[in-house]
Parts: C-alpha cells; structure tokens; sequence
C-alpha cells in the first residue's frame, strides 16, 4: 500500500499533483462487486478536514490495493479558485455551501454536491489560559489579542458573524488564512484566543482551551464534497464521496467532532 502524502495547496505544488496513470487492476478488498481500481485520487479538502480525511485515506488505501490517496489542504475559497482555474483534483470538499456554489456555477463540479458534516465555532486560549479569557465578551475589553480567519474563508465569514452578533467591537489582532493557521496562533501562544471550529479543538487536545460559544449553535457551516468535472479519476472519486457518506466515514467524522449533516 502506498503511504499517505499530504501537499499544500499551491499551483506549483498542485502540478506535481497530477493523478498518476493506472497501473494494474487488483480487486479492492471489501468490495467484490466493483470495479478493479489503481492510480492515485487526488482529494482537495478544506483545512478543518486535515484529520479525519488523513483517517479516511489510509483507510481507503488499505481497501483499495494499488491505490494511493494524495489530499491537499487550505482555505476553502483557495481551494474553489484553483479548481475553477483547472488545477488538478479529483474530488473537492469544503466547509461551506458559499463557497461550493462558486465551483457549481462554474461549471467545475461534476453532479450535485451532498453535504456530508456540520461545524460550529468555539473560542480557544492557550494552555493555562495566561489571558485570563472566560468567556466571547472578554474580547472587547481591548487587552486581548485574538485571532480570526480571514473573511473570505468559511471559518471567518462565521467568525464575523459570531462576532457580530455577539456586539464584539474589538478588532481581531490578525486574520489568518484558514482555521489551522489560527489555531497555530494559539497553540504558540502568539494569540489570547481565537476562534476556531470545535473540530480543531478536538484535535489540538490538550493544547488549547475550549470555550463554547452559547450562540454558536445558531451559527453551523455545512460541508459539502463533490467529484470534479474534470477528475482524472473519476471511479476512485465516486468511491471517495461514497467512503465520505457511508456509516464508516461518518463514525470517522463524529468521533473528530463533527455534526450531522
């Protein structure tokens, strides 16, 4: 089985990326009713996906001899905007509807997206919470740093709204290109807090702190994935959006955090 590799979502890096050329036709385990695959699926995946799509690839490699798993992540709208430049992809998952529209509109997603998670936000602080921050309202006493995704980033357009709605007038100290870029932030302690996706508090464990949000339950972004129009692999992207939907992909996302879809 070929070992995972992980890429960041650059143009030159995503030539590198192009879906290698079949090369045999072993049976996947598990499933001897489909077709014979091998190559190499490509799977663009917002930032908040990074663990439980990393779960899933070694999974969907083990059951698929011959096969290998490459996942690119970033920023949603980073990752609507190559795709609809041509970048290579097979399959693309973001974490909101918004974003996904843009592709769809385009005429770069082949069929229908399914939305297959939910998300919410929760406020961080670093270990021990040196700040002193208990609670959303602690942001706008003006001696705190926090950090938020930029706007055009799914995480940040929930965080303005979040923000807003909470009368938080304080600026944030920085915006940040995606979600694990703000919980980098603060797990460095470059940060007071940030807002980030309950996921990405799961997987920072011990790390950070969580606060929850109370309103933030009124706030969810909803994940949809779809195979592209132009996908080099085609039957290894259904089969990814299928691995995604099926009970197995969705234990793999409860167990990160994630909601129903």
């Amino acid at each position: 089985m070929t070992s995972l590799r992980r890429a960041a979502l650059v143009p030159v890096v995503l030539a590198a990326l192009l879906p290698a050329a079949a090369c045999g036709s072993d049976e996947p385990s598990g499933d001897d009713s489909g077709p014979d695959m091998s190559g190499t699926l490509t799977v663009l995946a917002a930032a908040s996906l990074t663990e439980s799509f990393e779960v899933l690839a070694d999974r969907f490699e083990a059951a698929h001899d011959g096969v290998s798993v490459e996942l690119a992540f970033d920023s949603s709208a980073t990752l609507a905007e190559q795709v609809n430049q041509g970048a290579p992809g097979d399959v693309l998952a973001t974490a909101d509807e918004r974003t996904m529209q843009l592709v769809t509109d385009a005429g770069s997603a082949a069929g229908d997206p399914e939305v297959f998670a939910t998300n919410e936000l929760v406020l961080v602080v670093p270990a021990g919470n040196p700040a002193g921050i208990d609670e959303l309202a602690d942001l706008d006493g003006g001696d705190s740093d926090y950090v938020v995704c930029v706007e055009s980033a799914p995480c940040g357009a929930l965080a303005a709204s979040v923000l807003d709605d909470a009368g938080i007038a304080a600026p944030p100290a920085s915006e940040e290109v995606d979600v694990k870029a703000v919980l980098s932030k603060v797990e460095l302690d470059e940060a007071d807090a940030g807002l980030v996706y309950a996921t990405d508090a799961v997987a920072a464990g011990d790390r950070v702190q969580a606060i929850d949000i109370p309103a933030a339950g009124d706030a969810v972004n909803r994940y949809p994935i779809v195979a592209t129009a132009d996908a080099a692999e085609p039957d290894l992207a259904a089969a990814w959006v299928e691995l995604v939907l099926s009970e197995e992909g969705q234990q793999v996302l409860r167990d990160a955090g994630f909601g129903a879809p």
